[in-house]
């Protein structure tokens, strides 16, 4: 159990770092041309007024997938404390956010690719995505692997009954 706890609370630290990372950056999408080069993120900073609605959903869902990965990792420290340690209802819990977590944080990704490879091409500009948004695919494995580490942590826990009463 320990080991699992463990290794979902690295996990999740590291898909919650990576999210915020991926949130903060603006190295989602680069364009190279002759004589430029340019690169946008999710906060764009030319045209305030008239963002696409796939940037919209793509930055509303990596936020909540930041906010449940936050709760998953703050759950699973509760359930290393043991003055804090209700047996088995952390790590259970964990697992329902850093699941809920993931799926967000695939969702929008899957939200972000898709409009963004769907967009047309110019001939004499080479485009392509950038490490910001590699690091938020990271963080939606990294999530999903917290999710199944905190299942692992809850079901070798001990179980409740006479002999822990």
């Amino acid at each position: 159990m320990e080991l699992c706890r463990s290794s979902a609370l690295l996990t999740g630290s590291l898909g919650l770092v990576c999210t915020l990372i991926a949130l903060s950056t603006d190295y989602w999408f680069e364009a190279r041309g002759p004589g430029f080069s340019l690169h946008s993120g999710l906060w764009p900073k030319a045209f305030r007024n008239n963002i696409a609605d796939y940037i919209h959903a793509t930055q509303s869902l990596l936020i909540l997938a930041a906010v449940w990965g936050l709760v998953s990792v703050t759950f699973l420290i509760m359930s290393c404390i043991p003055s804090l340690s209700v047996r088995g209802s952390w790590p259970l819990a964990s697992s329902i956010m850093a699941f809920a977590a993931a799926i967000f944080a695939t969702v929008a990704m899957v939200v972000y690719t898709s409009e963004r490879w769907n967009q047309p091409q110019h001939p004499q500009v080479q485009t392509f995505f950038s490490w910001s948004f590699y690091l938020g695919w990271v963080s939606a494995v990294l999530l999903f692997c917290t999710g199944g580490l905190s299942l692992g942590a809850h079901c070798r826990g001990p179980q409740p009954g006479y002999d822990t009463l």
